[in-house]
């Protein structure tokens, strides 16, 4: 063996040296966000099987059901086609996509979380200093998405074996391989940009633009072979044909792209130095537009609303298109009947449909909600906020600006997703766009919990993604589940009126309103007292 080989490997090692220290530590840092985004993923996938039971139990059910969704390209670009009339081909089809979503978002903020999060706070610099290898923190951060999606395969083969091990196996397999390959997306943009908050942005966008791929190559055909389905890895997890005559070949694209993607992550990152990007931000003028920490709050998360604001229009335009498909679908199924009026009220199937999808989509501005929020958390941690509080700004009126962001920039996403389900509908905008706004107070709570943690007890705040996830998973899956009526009750989404369809309560909108602020107030009340970390 030559020498030259001899030197190479005692450098790559030293490349890699101290990744297991890290990875442990990765773990350790997100013991509650990893466990609940795969526990929640998990759930959704597992409570599947008997909630189709009982709506398709019969052949002749499943049938109709195969054969409707063959002729709806609205529902098919929403949930994709159906390849099988068996319990386990029927999971697959209607939480195949959103599983392998929520694998990608778990998988991206994991690895941004321990990649530029960690240089922009200039932590990464401090633990470069000691015994780490170049290669130690990217290896690290992806190995932590490994787990995670791991854990989430072998969760869904296990619960799934019943089905058929084959197709558990390849469904879980499937999902975690969707879940790599953004994560490795992730480890990419968090090269090319010099803000976490852009790298979870665009990572984000990216996964946005796979769904919307796979949604148009679906709506065109009913078998999955278009263009635009094979162009998605959403798209590539459908045509893996889970319980119905697996194609195992696709699990090779999913690697094969999780694989390059993260051989150019390594080659970006020994390009660029520590804290650097290729694409670094552009400075921007002290004063004019940025002359008040309103401004510059406005000026941090405009790309953030932008985005959430295009996409919960579209999203409202595809609901809405399809309320009178859905209705169709459902046809004579009771007990799908049954779940939409436990989501969306005891009204007509198409208000019922209807009230479902805001309500959804209220589940989903909660989300952004406590990014906006917690995005008060990332400037305090990362230093940036000192320089801006050292001068004549205060806590609360630097608070108030990111705050004004957030709450309002939820208003703005609902009102924007009821205008696309008017649209989409045709019909009654008053009643679709009253729908939307009534689920406002509901997400204000939630972002309430976030600024109450931020405020009082900062080291938690990353908690308000766990009353999120939690909110989130009652409001998917309780309905299907036909969880207590205490369970439900447990989201603040529980206790709004069912519009349209139903009855206006103003009752509950103003006692959550009400909660809303106290918690904010005590939030801002927190931040006061307490000292400023770094």
């Amino acid at each position: 063996m030559s020498a030259t080989a001899f030197a190479v490997r005692p450098t790559s090692a030293r490349q890699l040296a101290g990744t297991g220290v890290l990875l442990r530590f990765a773990l350790r840092r997100d013991r509650v966000m990893i466990p609940l985004w795969v526990g929640v993923n998990a759930l959704m996938v597992l409570s599947m099987p008997n909630t189709l039971k009982g709506l398709y139990g019969t052949p002749a059910e499943r049938a109709d059901l195969i054969g409707q969704m063959a002729t709806n390209s609205s529902l098919r670009a929403m949930v994709g086609p159906v390849f099988g009339d068996s319990l386990g081909a029927l999971t697959a089809w209607r939480v195949g996509v959103y599983a392998g979503a929520l694998a990608a978002v778990a998988g991206l903020l994991v690895v941004v979380r321990h990649t530029r999060d960690e240089e922009e706070s200039g932590r990464q610099e401090m633990v470069a200093s000691g015994m780490v290898g170049r290669r130690a923190s990217l290896t690290a951060a992806l190995l932590a998405a490994a787990v995670a999606n791991g854990a989430l395969a072998l969760l869904v083969t296990a619960g799934l074996a019943g089905q058929g091990a084959a197709g558990a196996l390849a469904f879980g397999l499937g999902i975690a391989g969707v879940g790599m390959v953004f994560a490795t997306t992730a480890a990419i943009v968090a090269q090319l940009t010099e803000s976490a908050r852009l790298a979870r942005g665009l990572t984000a966008a990216v996964l946005g633009a796979a769904f919307v791929l796979r949604a148009a190559g679906d709506s065109a055909t009913d078998d999955g072979s278009s263009a635009l389905t094979w162009a998605s890895p959403l798209g590539w997890l459908t045509n893996l044909r889970a319980f119905a005559g697996e194609r195992w070949w696709v699990l090779g694209l999913l690697a094969g792209a999780a694989l390059v993607q993260g051989a150019v992550a390594y080659a970006l990152a020994d390009r660029r130095d520590l804290g650097m990007s290729f694409l670094p931000s552009r400075p921007g003028p002290a004063a004019g537009r940025l002359g008040s920490a309103g401004a510059l709050a406005w000026r941090l998360q405009r790309g953030s609303v932008l985005g959430w604001s295009i996409g919960f229009l579209l999203a409202g335009l595809v609901y809405g298109g399809m309320a009178d498909g859905a209705a169709d679908l459902l046809g004579d199924n009771e007990g799908a009947r049954e779940i939409f009026e436990r989501m969306g009220g005891e009204s007509g199937l198409t208000d019922a449909f209807l009230a479902a999808m805001a309500g959804m989509l209220g589940l989903v501005a909660a989300l952004y909600v406590v990014a906006s929020v917690l995005r008060l958390h990332g400037e305090e941690t990362s230093g940036r906020a000192e320089p801006v509080l050292a001068g004549s700004v205060g806590r609360l009126r630097w608070a108030a600006g990111h705050l004004a962001v957030a709450f309002g920039g939820s208003a703005l996403l609902m009102l924007l997703a009821g205008a696309g389900l008017a649209l989409g509908h045709g019909e009654r905008t008053g009643a679709i766009l009253g729908a939307c706004l009534v689920q406002v107070p509901a997400v204000w709570v939630i972002g309430g919990v976030a600024v109450l943690l931020f405020g009082v007890a900062p080291g938690a705040a990353m908690g308000a993604w766990g009353v999120a996830g939690a909110v989130l998973l009652i409001g998917w899956v309780g309905p299907a589940l036909d969880m207590p009526r205490a369970v439900l009750d447990l989201s603040p989404f529980g206790h709004l009126p069912k519009l349209p369809g139903g009855e206006m309560a103003w009752a509950p909108v103003l006692v959550l309103t009400v909660l809303a602020v106290a918690l904010v107030a005590a939030g801002l009340a927190g931040l006061r007292r307490r000292d400023l970390s770094t």
